[in-house]
This record gives C-alpha cells, structure tokens and sequence, in this order.
C-alpha cells in the first residue's frame, strides 16, 4: 500500500508586494522584468526550472507514494498562463502517482484570472479555487497593499462558480490597520452571503522586514508613530472582540470552526492543511519550498538564480544548511502542537501508533496543569483545548516546553 503524499507548488511571483507580506515572492511584470533577473522572460524560466525539478524526482522513492493532495500556493499562482500551468500539470501527472480523489488546490488572486485560464483549470483537475480576498471593503485593501478591488472579487468569484468549482475557499484578514469592529463585522457578513465552502480568517501579523513591520514596528510601540496619516492598529481590545466575532458570525452562515482560523461547510475541510496538521509527509516544489519526509525538515534554496542553475544542471535544489533531522521529542511535540490547533484535537491511539509511547505519560506534568486551569480537557480517546484554551493557544503549547 502506498503512503501518502502532499504536494506543495511554489509560485514566487506577484503583480505587486502586500505591506504586511513576509513571503518568499516578489512583484513582477512580463511587459517590464526587474533589473536584476537573469531572463527576458524570468516567469517563463521559472516554469521550466519547476519542471525540470518535478521531473528530476521521476523514478526515486517517491514512487512508494501516492498523491493525496496539491497545492499550488505563493506568491500568486494564477499569474501564470494557461498553458503554463497546464505544463506544469503534465510533468505532475508523469512524476508522480496522483490519487483519482485527490484535492488540488490553487491560490487565486482578483484581477489575475480569466475565463481562458479558469477552463484550462478545470481540465487538468483543479478542483479547489482559493481567493484572496482578505476584506471586502477597497479602503482596508488599499491599506494592505493590495491591487485589486471587491469588484474584482465579485468578478472573480462569478466567473469561477459559473465554471463549475463547487470548493471555493475565501482568504480574509482581521486586525487591519484602521479596522472598525463594524467594518470587518461587514466583511464576515459579506462572504457569508456569498456561501463558499470553506472560509480562513487569520488576524494580521506585523512581520519584520515589511512595509508594515518598519511602520508599525511591535503593538507595543506604537507609541512611536507621529505621523497622523499613518492609520493605527486596532487596540488589543478591538482585535478581540474581531477575534470572537468570527466564529459567531460565521457559524450562523453554517460553518464549523475545525481549526484555530479555519472553517468550513460540511465535508469542505481542506485536505492538504489537514495533511499539514497530522504531520502527514509534504513534498515542497519550487523556490524556498519547505518539506517534511520521514523525520526529516528540508527546504530548497531561496537565491533564484541558485534554484535555476541546481535543477539544470539535475542537482537536488535542496538547501542543505536548511536540513534538520527531527529527534523522536521533537516530532512528537510537533504532532502535538500541530494536531491541538485543530478543534477535534489530538487522537491519544494515533499517538501511541507513531511514536510508540503514551501521550499522557510523556506529557504528564503539563497535561495535568491545563487539564486543571480548564485550558485542556481529555475525552476518550481526544485530547483537545477547550475554547479558553483555543482563545490563548500559544501560552498552552509553551506549558508543553517547560
């Protein structure tokens, strides 16, 4: 029987850079390349780099595995043709064996997607649309950087369904700056009306290295911001009360809360962040792609024209100083990290079957003190946090290192 797999597809490209994005990406135009990239074209080039890397995989042990889930992620994904996608799928469907049911995803941004790509989607089995949708009011946008509109969400989501996806996940962000309790209540109410199956709300996170991190710096110091054209981040309070807004908004459009910033409607849980979630093994392609084999953490190199020159030349594009060999007490804090953000918890047999120990004998101490501050409760076979325990969830895991 063969072990399943996830895909994880890297597209390091945008139209424009998001002030609060941290991720490996960076903005491009086809009509006027950046300076520095090494090819008319740098896209083009970095499609067939891809598949000259999913091909170097053809015949090795991926062949004792069997496709579960993809995901085309970035970046924006749907800045690609057609056609380029339909390519990288070929080389995909030859290198890997890919299960009949499997759920494959692409991230999709408003304003990047046609009705010639949406049908190239739909026949190399694209079954998942994600949209990135992030608020549905344009001044909130405008604030993130972003460069489309809700119109063009409108349009985007219109012209998806009328193709027939029947899984559509909604992307959105709390915590923006200038956000009103009323403003991001109207966003929830907003995409609610709209039914997609499944819906993740993340809370905005000031990453150094930003526009927003050299804004705003930590909550703590916003203190320092002068300038009064500068909006400022919702309070801690504010930002809570968004927080508990979510799930009571959301579950009267239908939605169950499976993880910490994720819901969706029956049977619309997402495979791939599942798979993530239960440390099922991933394999990470592209740029800075991150994966997990066995009990082994790698990533491949992140200095573009390094990626390209290793996959020419049929090397392995993995960043070797990147590689770490888990011990068994690192995995299992990992299972049990990962598996407490979702709401159904961690299985105590599927813990026994893994590692071969008891979760309630190696985590003894901990358990017994958030079992007792009401932050964790035991249920059978689940181990799981209570809903105080899910509202402070990064203190918990910290119990868990001590």
């Amino acid at each position: 029987m063969k072990k399943t797999l996830g895909l994880y597809i890297h597209i390091p490209f945008c139209v424009s850079k998001c002030a609060y994005c941290d991720f490996l990406s960076f903005p491009i135009s086809r009509d006027t390349p950046p300076p520095d990239s090494i090819s008319p074209d740098v896209v083009s080039q970095y499609v067939e780099a891809l598949i000259m890397e999913i091909k170097n995989y053809q015949e090795n042990e991926f062949e004792l595995y069997q496709v579960g889930s993809i995901f085309l992620g970035g970046g924006t994904p749907s800045i690609l043709a057609g056609e380029e996608i339909d390519k990288i799928f070929q080389a995909l469907q030859d290198s890997f064996v890919i299960a009949k049911d499997a759920e494959i995803s692409i991230e999709v941004n408003p304003g990047t997607v046609t009705k010639e790509k949406v049908k190239v989607w739909e026949r190399i089995g694209i079954n998942r649309i994600s949209i990135g949708l992030q608020s549905a009011g344009d001044d909130e946008l405008k604030v993130l950087g972003r460069v489309h509109t809700f119109q063009q969400f409108q349009e985007t989501y219109t012209m998806v369904r009328e193709a027939g996806f029947g899984n559509i996940n909604i992307d959105l962000i709390s915590g923006i700056p200038g956000q009103t309790i009323d403003g991001f209540i109207k966003t929830l109410d907003t995409v609610g009306r709209y039914n997609p199956e499944h819906i993740s709300a993340y809370s905005l996170m000031i990453e150094a290295g930003t526009p927003f991190g050299k804004r705003y710096g930590e909550r703590e110091g916003q203190e320092h911001i002068a300038d009064r054209e500068i909006l400022p981040l919702p309070s801690e309070d504010v930002d809570w009360t968004m927080y508990r807004q979510t799930e009571d908004i959301l579950s009267s459009f239908g939605y169950r809360r499976y993880e910490i910033s994720n819901y969706a409607k029956e049977g619309f849980m997402c495979k791939h962040n599942t798979g993530y979630w239960e440390r099922e093994e991933y394999l990470g392609i592209g740029l800075g792609a991150a994966s997990l084999i066995k009990d082994t953490r790698f990533r491949n190199v992140s200095d573009l024209q390094m990626y390209f020159e290793r996959v020419k030349k049929k090397q392995s594009a993995r960043e070797e100083s990147d590689t770490e060999v888990l011990s068994l007490k690192e995995q299992m804090d990992e299972f049990l990290f990962l598996g407490l953000r979702r709401i159904k918890g961690v299985s105590k047999e599927k813990f026994r079957q893994c590692f071969g120990e008891e979760l309630e004998t190696v985590y003894q101490t901990a358990m017994r003190k958030l079992v007792g501050e009401g932050l964790l409760m035991i249920e059978g076979d689940s181990v799981r946090l209570t809903k105080r325990g899910i509202d402070i969830s990064n203190a918990v895991f910290v119990e868990f290192l001590c």
